[in-house]
C-alpha cells in the first residue's frame, strides 16, 4: 500500500477522509460506554457507584496501554514518511512485544491494589463487593487491551483508518450485544451481574484484538514486521517511542489522578456527588471521544509530512483539524444545555440525583467549545513526536490548574464550585495551550525541506 497520498491530496477533504472513520468509530465507542453504564445501573445504583470508583483504574490500564501505542504510532508514521519502511516495520515489531508487557505488568499491579484503592474512597460493603467482582474480572484482560490497542494504533499510522474503524466497531458490538446477555442472564447464559459487564468488556476486546491481526493477514502490510535478535537500532527505537509514548500516557493517565482526587473531595459532601461525577464522565466520553477522532486522524498526517519535510501542510492539518474540533465542541454544547435532565435520566431513576446532576452538566459544558484549542494542540504535538510539549497541555488540564482551583472553589461554594473548576480551567488552559503549540512548531514556518 502507497502512503504517499498523505502528502499528496488537497488537505481538508484528506483530513476529512482520514478523521471521519475515527470519528465514527469514537461514536460506537462513546455509545458502548453509555450502554455499559445504562445496563450497570439498571442492578442498583450502588452498582453505579462501584464502577464509577474502578473507572480510574481502568482508566490507568487505557492510558498505559493507548499512551505508549501513541509513540509506536508517531515512529512509525514518521519513518513511512521519510521512506524508511524496514525502520518502521521494527518499531512496530518492538512495539507489540512492549505493549504486551506492559498489560501484563499492569494486570499484577492493579489486582494487588484494588481492594485498598476501593476502600479509601467507600466504607460500603455492598459498593465495595461490587467494585472488586467487577475489577477483578476486567483487569485481566489487560494484556489483550494493550495488545488491541497497538495494533489500532499501527494500523492507524499506515493510513488505513477504515479498518481500524471496522476493527474498533467489532469490539464495540460484540460488547454492547453481550452486556445485557450476560449481565442478565439472556438466552443460555446465566445472570452473573456485574461480572457480566466486565466478561462482556474483556470478550469485546478480545474480539478487537482478532479482527486486527485477520485485517492484517488479509491487507497485507506495508513494511516487514519482524526484529532481528541483537538489533543495534532497536534501543534507539524504543527511547524514542517511550520519548512520545510516556507523555501521551502521562496525558491519558492524568485523568485516572483528577477523577481520583475529585472524588474525594465530592465524598465529603455527599455520595450523590461521586456518582454524578462517575456519569459526567461517562457522557462525556460522547463527545470527548469524538473529538479524539478527529485527533486520530491527524496524528499520522502530522507525523508523515513532518518526516517527509512538508511543513506547510502540518499547518495546514492542524487548522482544519482544529476547525473541526470546535464545531464538534459547540455540538456537544448544545446538547448539554438543551436536554441534560434527559442525559442524566439513564443512569439513574432519582429525581434529586438528576437535578444535582443536570446543573453540574451545564456548569461544565461552559467549557467544553474552548478545550478543543488544548485537545487538538495536544494530539498535534503528539503527531509530531513532541510528547513532552503534549504533556505539559494535559498538566495544565489535569493537575495544575484544575486541582488547586477545585479545592479552593470547594470550600467557598461546596460541590458547586468543583463544576466551576472545570470550566475556568479549559479557558486558562487553552492559552496556555496555544502558547505551547506556536513556540513547538516554529520549524513549520520554514521553507518544505524538498525530499
Amino acid at each position: 500500500m502507497d502512503q504517499t497520498f498523505m502528502k499528496q491530496r488537497p488537505v481538508l477533504p484528506l483530513v476529512v477522509s482520514m478523521a471521519l472513520p475515527m470519528t465514527l468509530s469514537m461514536l460506537v465507542t462513546s455509545l458502548y460506554n453509555i450502554v455499559d453504564s445504562y445496563f450497570v445501573a439498571q442492578i442498583s445504583e450502588d452498582a453505579m457507584t462501584a464502577l464509577s470508583l474502578v473507572y480510574p483504574v481502568q482508566n490507568l490500564v487505557n492510558a498505559v496501554t493507548i499512551g505508549f501505542a501513541i509513540g509506536v504510532n508517531a515512529v512509525i508514521a514518521f519513518f513511512l514518511g521519510a521512506g524508511q519502511h524496514r525502520t518502521a516495520g521494527r518499531a512496530a515489531a518492538l512495539g507489540i512485544l512492549l505493549n504486551a508487557l506492559h498489560g501484563a505488568v499492569l494486570t499484577a499491579i492493579c489486582l494487588l491494589a484494588m481492594p485498598a484503592f476501593l476502600a479509601a474512597f467507600t466504607d460500603s460493603a455492598a459498593i465495595l463487593d461490587m467494585g472488586l467482582r467487577y475489577a477483578n474480572i476486567v483487569l485481566l484482560f489487560s494484556v489483550p487491551i494493550g495488545l488491541a490497542m497497538v495494533f489500532e494504533k499501527i494500523t492507524q499510522a499506515m493510513g488505513r483508518m477504515v479498518t481500524s474503524m471496522v476493527c474498533m466497531l467489532i469490539g464495540c458490538v460484540v460488547n454492547i450485544i453481550l452486556d445485557p446477555l450476560m449481565i442478565f442472564g439472556i438466552g443460555p447464559f446465566p445472570a452473573m451481574g456485574i461480572e457480566g459487564a466486565a466478561l462482556a468488556t474483556g470478550i469485546g476486546q478480545c474480539a478487537s484484538m482478532a479482527a486486527y491481526l485477520v485485517c492484517w493477514k488479509l491487507q497485507g502490510l506495508p513494511m516487514p514486521l519482524r526484529l532481528a535478535g541483537g538489533d543495534p537500532g532497536a534501543g534507539r527505537l524504543c527511547a524514542r517511542m517511550y520519548t512520545v509514548g510516556v507523555p501521551a500516557a502521562l496525558n491519558l493517565a492524568l485523568a485516572s489522578l483528577l477523577v481520583t482526587v475529585l472524588n474525594a473531595i465530592l465524598a465529603a459532601f455527599s455520595q450523590t456527588y461521586v456518582l454524578i461525577l462517575g456519569v459526567y464522565y461517562k457522557l462525556q466520553t460522547f463527545l470527548y471521544l469524538t473529538a479524539n477522532g478527529i485527533v486520530q486522524g491527524i496524528r499520522p498526517l502530522m507525523g508523515y509530512n513532518y518526516g517527509a519535510g512538508e511543513y506547510r501542510r502540518v499547518r495546514q492539518i492542524f487548522a482544519a483539524s482544529l476547525g473541526l474540533i470546535l464545531a464538534v465542541m459547540a455540538a456537544g454544547t448544545a446538547l448539554c444545555f438543551a436536554i441534560p435532565e434527559q442525559l442524566l435520566g439513564l443512569f439513574t431513576p432519582n429525581a434529586e440525583t438528576v437535578a444535582l446532576g443536570a446543573h453540574a452538566l451545564r456548569t461544565i459544558a461552559v467549557g467544553f467549545i474552548v478545550s478543543g484549542v488544548s485537545l487538538a494542540a495536544s494530539g498535534a504535538l503528539e503527531g509530531l513526536g513532541k510528547g513532552v510539549e503534549s504533556l505539559w497541555i494535559s498538566l495544565c488540564r489535569y493537575v495544575v490548574v484544575i486541582l488547586p482551583l477545585a479545592f479552593a472553589f470547594s470550600r467557598l461554594w461546596g460541590a458547586d464550585g468543583v463544576w466551576h473548576a472545570f470550566w475556568v480551567t479549559e479557558f486558562i488552559t487553552a492559552g496556555i495551550a496555544w502558547l505551547i503549540y506556536r513556540r513547538a512548531t516554529d520549524f513549520t514556518r520554514q521553507p518544505d525541506r524538498k525530499s
